[in-house]
């Protein structure tokens, strides 16, 4: 079950260097929820009922709805930001259960884009950080509005915390940034932002903000920098 489709290459490419062939000798059930986080448990259903033989998904949110589905069926996660606050598995050295995967801890690594950031535009002064509520776990949520904080009083920054539940909010959560003159932007992690990466990264241009990403898809897309792991290999 996948969140992006960014990542399917990368996952074939995967399973060929270990000798597995789609339509040769594995077979892959793709679903994909299009960055409405509501179909996830419906898309893990499906899946259980197939009974596939491992479900892997894309982050946080996709991970808790297959867990949710099923506690047999081992679930490889691809990058979730927090695995064990997230009751996702017991520890990362001894997961337990049927849950396992990779871990991007982006509350810490969300510290380093803002540094990273103020270098380029050494006088910025305000920070827009575009969010999708519900993208990923409260407690997720929490640790990275925490971690903000911490960062903004040792960079001397303020920041603004905008959010787009969709595309459709875009627009009105850039006026919002010009309005309050916002020096530049972050963006948090989701799904539907990720999606919808080549349209942030052109409002982006288009309002003049420099703008910093946790992923290398984003600057694919046209966007200016990132700083973060790389989730395709």
């Amino acid at each position: 079950m996948t969140g992006s489709a960014y990542m399917t290459e990368g996952f074939r490419q995967g399973l060929r260097d270990l000798g597995y062939v789609e339509g040769r000798n594995v077979v892959i059930e793709f679903r994909d929820a299009d960055g409405k986080l509501e179909r996830l448990p419906t898309l893990a259903a499906e899946l259980v009922a197939l009974k596939v033989d491992v479900v892997l998904v894309g982050g946080t949110i996709a991970a808790i709805a297959a867990k949710q589905a099923t506690s047999t069926i081992p679930i490889v996660f691809v990058s979730a930001i927090d695995p064990v606050t997230d009751g996702l598995v017991t520890s990362l050295a001894r997961p337990g259960g049927n849950v396992t995967g990779l871990s991007t801890l982006a509350p810490e690594l969300l510290g380093k884009r803002l540094e990273y950031l103020k270098q380029v535009v050494p006088g910025v002064g305000q920070v827009a950080v575009l969010w999708q509520p519900g993208g990923m776990s409260e407690r997720t949520e929490m640790d990275l509005r925490k971690e903000a904080e911490i960062a903004a009083r040792v960079l001397g920054m303020r920041f603004q915390f905008i959010e787009a539940r969709g595309p459709g909010d875009f627009d009105r959560a850039f006026a919002e940034m010009t309005n309050t003159r916002a020096g530049a932007l972050t963006v948090l992690g989701g799904t539907m932002f990720l999606i919808e990466r080549r349209h942030l990264a052109d409002l982006a241009a288009k309002n003049r903000l420099p703008a910093m990403y946790g992923l290398r898809e984003y600057v694919d897309a046209g966007g200016l920098m990132c700083y973060g792991p790389n989730n395709t290999s």
